[in-house]
């Protein structure tokens, strides 16, 4: 569902729908249903479809919190690698390591718009620059590794694996959203919940005033989850703070007088 990655325009779309699945309810009832056929356990059936709704919205709200959490981890651990490989370049040779250190300050900063980009084209630049980068980095340090394959460059080279390694797991995790049929399912959850209520309703003009309080809550609820699990669209972002710092100090290292 391309709609969950804009949840500015999911709250007012799923209130729209779920009020006049609502009120198709009421009408029904009003229009079709005498008190005789009323159903003996319908009340049974609304709370059991409620109950439903929300466990659904429990369980995947709990998914979309877990992608997020996922994802700071992923940009803490991105940042421990690059500060780790920035110390373990000291083990190369002057020059390489002074080539790594260029290279990798460079890639911090491809890393932080990574996180902060959210324009489609701008994202494509930033993924081939990170991408050439990987090759630079690479090449900067494999050439000493092989010239004097000991454990001390064994280190660097390491370190450089985990450097890239951390890029694919972030990558990965950005990529990881809630299913298009879980959020399908739960629609279709939620519509026949609200049309229930509606037809719940005992007289429809009585009751009109209090018909938009259920989908009300369950699209802010729609929208916290969309925001969470949208991770350039949404309101709640991850924000690259530990990146930042490592990027703060390592220029700040480079720029002192040793």
């Amino acid at each position: 569902m391309t709609m969950t990655i804009h949840p500015l325009l999911l709250f007012p779309l799923s209130f729209l729908v779920l009020t006049l699945s609502a009120w198709l309810g009421a009408l029904y009832r009003q229009r079709y249903v005498t008190e005789g056929d009323e159903e003996k356990h319908f009340g049974l059936v609304v709370g059991a479809t409620l109950t439903l709704l929300a466990l659904i919205i429990g369980f995947t709200f709990s998914m979309a919190l877990t992608r997020y959490d996922q994802r700071k981890n992923y940009e803490e651990a991105e940042a421990n690698a690059i500060g780790t490989e920035f110390l373990r370049a000291d083990f190369l040779p002057a020059a390489d390591a002074a080539k790594v250190h260029t290279l990798l300050l460079s890639y911090i900063d491809q890393r932080i718009l990574f996180y902060e980009v959210r324009d489609a084209q701008q994202l494509r630049q930033i993924d081939a620059q990170t991408e050439k980068l990987q090759t630079e980095l690479w090449s900067a340090v494999r050439p000493p590794a092989l010239a004097q394959p000991t454990a001390v460059t064994a280190l660097a080279v390491a370190g450089m694996n985990d450097v890239l390694n951390s890029q694919g797991y972030t990558q990965a995790a950005w990529w990881n959203r809630i299913p298009a049929a879980a959020w399908s399912l739960m629609v279709a959850i939620a519509i026949c919940a609200n049309a229930l209520i509606g037809f719940d309703a005992k007289k429809a003009a009585g009751k009109s005033r209090f018909l938009w309080v259920l989908p009300l809550v369950v699209s802010i609820a729609f929208f916290l989850i969309a925001d969470i699990d949208a991770p350039r669209r949404g309101m709640i972002k991850v924000v690259p703070q530990n990146l930042v710092s490592l990027s703060e100090s390592l220029h700040a290292k480079l720029s002192s007088p040793r």
